[in-house]
């Protein structure tokens, strides 16, 4: 996949598996570090977002302001660690299905299955030790 020229629709539909994307306050700073530091390789960077590859491996860098509207951002705490900003990422699980059983099972629902404009559908689900599952399922 030719990471630097991937819509952001092709790109999420692409995904699958899990997924990692950290909430950084400095997206071009961590990038940096990560190129620098373990030779990956960084993406479509700007000041909101970087895909980074390390291997055949893919996760994102997302700023904490493209998080207007995402259930975590108000979960973020001002001052390190920032352990609530990662979302992990189930790209091969229903969502609806998901938040059914984590409902049955006493999760805590975030957001509910909704379809996102990155092409996914997803859901926010907490655990009890408070990691978040994001189950996701490309839009047909």
């Amino acid at each position: 996949m030719d990471y630097e020229n991937v819509s952001a629709g092709v790109f999420g539909a692409s995904l699958k598996g899990i997924g990692l994307n950290l909430l950084v306050r400095d997206v071009r700073g961590l990038a940096e570090f990560l190129v620098q530091v373990f030779e990956m390789q960084a993406h479509q960077i700007s000041d909101d977002f970087a895909i980074m590859t390390y291997g055949a491996q893919v996760f994102q860098l997302h700023a904490d302001a493209t998080y207007h509207s995402n259930p975590l951002l108000g979960l973020l705490p001002e001052t390190l660690p920032r352990g609530a900003g990662i979302e992990i990422r189930l790209y091969d699980t229903d969502p609806d299905q998901a938040t059914d059983r984590a409902t049955a099972f006493g999760g805590l629902i975030l957001q509910t299955p909704t379809d996102k404009p990155h092409g996914l559908r997803e859901a926010y689900i907490l655990c009890e030790n408070g990691y978040a599952w994001v189950p996701s399922r490309a839009l047909a």
